[in-house]
């Protein structure tokens, strides 16, 4: 490169062009050619989106339809937040050759204006707000608790019961599941994905044996089903070392029948021996009662399972875990962190609710979610949660148990500030948001001189 070409690109990077470009543009182009047109630039091999940029730097700006920087320069001239730019920008991008400088000025225009008119007013009761668009359309939501999802009868909680899981934090919701992405041949191959249901489904030794309790020599007998054992892919070598792992007396037959004996001849202990048996786990995952194998909707094998253990699934080998979710937000928290909760409180909260057809703003879930998980943890909306651990006492009285709440608070000495919509509307105050949040204070005109 001469030192005439490494003064152009030295000015051309001055100007903002990347140095690939520049030194291309010093290759074909003298300065006194940087007043070319876009097809030149085109031509010496530069690309469309680049070559707008260059022209728009340079301050060429040639006439005609709107070129790509024209939309990147005026959306990002904006105020609009960064995800609403980007999503403008792909739909402007997408269209581009239908508009003209004055469409584009007004579709910007008018997306600013939405966006202003979409904005929270300075002092709006939002919390109030939030309950009343969660809390009335609630009150349509059917009580219908199970789902039948496809073929294989995996049940869920859904509608107005699973509604009060979520915003009441329960540990465990009454119908866990999962959808365990696979991957590899797992994903593409449904002999391979049905052997992985079958190993990650939890089997204990009353489904695959025949358990039973004898009074009379005061032992438990095991009559292993070769079928059902054959069927899950379990060898009977497989159960009887899990049975000796007891560190009982056991008898074993020909025939493969096996005997344990009680330690004593006590009735009691015998049925619980018995119980103890018959929930032993053979294979699986304790928890995971059943998996089923379901083509999605990308062409992928996935399994849906009845119970939940995020933890343990993450370890077998063919599961996608970075695709793999559950319904229960308590075991997302401890796996994933809180942020992983908060977003699983937004994802089941809006699926519920468009699954009863109800039209719901996302941003009044999100703020409940954020209240729910702000402190670090995941805390339900009751009196053991936000409702009690407001610092009014008037307003947490009002909520449950009041006059335990009241003589509490009288113990301790406690003050109510007063600056909350609960209990100002019990001690019949205008409240201190929206207009009410102004006071205007009136000088005499002397005063004011």
């Amino acid at each position: 490169m001469s030192a005439g070409e490494r003064d152009i690109v030295k000015e051309l990077m001055n100007m903002g062009i990347e140095r690939e470009i520049a030194e291309l543009m010093a290759e074909e182009f003298s300065v006194s050619e940087l007043n070319v047109g876009r097809d030149e630039l085109l031509a010496a091999g530069i690309e469309e989106y680049y070559a707008d940029d260059i022209l728009k730097i340079l301050g060429i700006e040639e006439g005609g339809e709107v070129k790509f920087s024209d939309i990147e320069l005026r959306v990002n001239r904006s105020s609009l937040p960064e995800k609403l730019k980007a999503e403008l920008k792909d739909k402007l991008r997408a269209v581009r050759r239908e508009l003209s400088r004055e469409k584009l000025d007004s579709i910007l225009n008018r997306v600013e204006r939405e966006y202003e008119n979409a904005k929270v007013e300075p002092r709006e009761a939002v919390g109030i707000v939030a309950a009343q668009s969660i809390g009335e359309p609630g009150t349509q939501m059917t009580l219908r608790t199970f789902h039948y999802a496809g073929v294989g009868a995996i049940y869920i909680t859904l509608g107005l019961p699973r509604i009060i899981e979520i915003v009441d934090a329960r540990r465990k919701p009454s119908t866990p599941a999962m959808k365990v992405r696979l991957m590899g041949e797992y994903a593409s191959d449904r002999h391979r994905a049905e052997m992985l249901a079958m190993e990650i489904e939890e089997t204990h030794i009353r489904d695959v044996a025949k358990v039973e309790s004898s009074t009379e020599d005061m032992c438990i007998m095991i009559y292993p089903n070769k079928r059902e054992l054959s069927r899950r892919g379990i060898e009977e070598r497989e159960v009887r070392d899990k049975i000796k792992s007891m560190d009982m007396p056991i008898q074993e037959s020909e025939d493969g029948k096996l005997k344990i004996y009680t330690r004593n001849n006590s009735y009691h202990e015998l049925l619980r021996l018995e119980e103890r048996v018959s929930n032993m786990l053979v294979r699986g995952i304790e928890g995971i009662r059943r998996a089923i194998v379901r083509k999605s909707p990308d062409g992928e094998y996935m399994l849906y399972t009845e119970g939940s253990a995020l933890k343990k699934i993450s370890k077998i080998e063919g599961v996608d875990f970075s695709r793999t979710t559950t319904n229960n937000i308590a075991e997302i928290a401890e796996v994933l962190g809180i942020e992983a909760a908060r977003n699983a409180i937004i994802d089941e909260m809006m699926n519920t609710l468009e699954e009863q057809g109800l039209d719901v703003d996302a941003r009044h879930v999100t703020l409940i979610a954020d209240a729910m998980t702000v402190e670090g943890e995941v805390k339900q909306i009751g009196r053991h949660g936000l409702a009690g651990e407001k610092a009014s006492v008037l307003s947490r009285a009002a909520f449950e148990v009041t006059v335990d709440n009241l003589l509490e608070a009288a113990i301790h000495g406690e003050i109510d500030e007063l600056k909350g919509v609960t209990e100002n509307v019990i001690v019949g105050q205008p409240i201190r948001l929206g207009t009410g949040a102004v006071e205007l204070v009136a000088k005499n005109y002397g005063e004011l001189r």
